[in-house]
């Protein structure tokens, strides 16, 4: 089995390249990619850098040209559920595009004629990160992602995108990850650690708490790896 593991920023994949610590680097259009082996599983690892484009560059780029069977995506977002603070895990049910924008043609916030406003996530790696969140007594929460081409440090727009959407945080990069796994048939799953309420002190909590809340994804991913390689034998 092959399985891809991708964060937007080096910071968000730096934890996981620690605890590998042996993996041989491939350059690729404009960017790396890390492969090596854990528990007989293939591994390939990268940061796509910021944005939707970049995402779906790196991830259609780690299924087509790396074979990758599974795609987890480990990273951070900003909460948009008062509910939610610094900390926090999130996966992802449902991604939807909170930046686009057909509406003059009558169509709803996020839609693609032919396509959904949401993308669901893989409810098996769901159930497996639940699973892995259960035996470490972590709190995992589900809900939406709405992801767009803005860090969001506005609170006009960030109450839009929540009640638009319905959405529990926000990012930059997960919404096109799924789009590409659902059309190229690929399992995936988006786990998010919270690092800021995306408010206006957003550059400040985000500064101050990346690197911890990087360091949190990584880990539960490594346990979801401990379990997918158990569910291989």
């Amino acid at each position: 089995m092959k399985i891809a593991i991708m964060g937007a920023m080096v910071e968000e994949i730096t934890p996981l390249l620690e605890f590998f610590g042996k993996y041989e680097t491939i350059e690729h259009a404009k960017n790396r990619y890390y492969t090596t082996s854990y528990k007989g599983m293939d591994l390939v690892i990268a940061y796509s850098k910021i944005g939707k484009v970049n995402a779906s560059l790196t991830a259609s780029t780690l299924i087509e040209k790396f074979g990758a069977q599974k795609l987890l995506f480990s990273g951070v977002a900003g909460a948009l559920n008062p509910s939610l603070k610094v900390g926090d895990l999130l996966v992802a049910t449902k991604l939807a595009q909170h930046d686009l924008d057909i509406t003059a043609f009558g169509h709803p916030h996020g839609y693609v004629p032919e396509g959904s406003v949401y993308v669901e996530t893989d409810k098996a790696l769901t159930s497996l990160a639940k699973k892995v969140a259960f035996a470490q007594k972590i709190p995992l929460l589900e809900g939406i992602i709405a992801t767009g081409d803005q860090f969001i440090c506005d609170g006009v727009k960030k109450e839009w995108i929540h009640t638009t959407f319905n959405a529990d945080a926000t990012e930059m990069e997960g919404a096109s990850v799924a789009v590409v796994c659902d059309a190229l048939n690929v399992p995936f799953c988006v786990l998010r650690a919270i690092s800021d309420a995306a408010d206006m002190d957003a550059g400040f909590s985000f500064d101050e708490f990346l690197v911890s809340s990087a360091k949190e994804s990584a880990q539960f991913i490594i346990a979801m790896l401990d379990e997918l390689s158990h569910d291989r034998n």
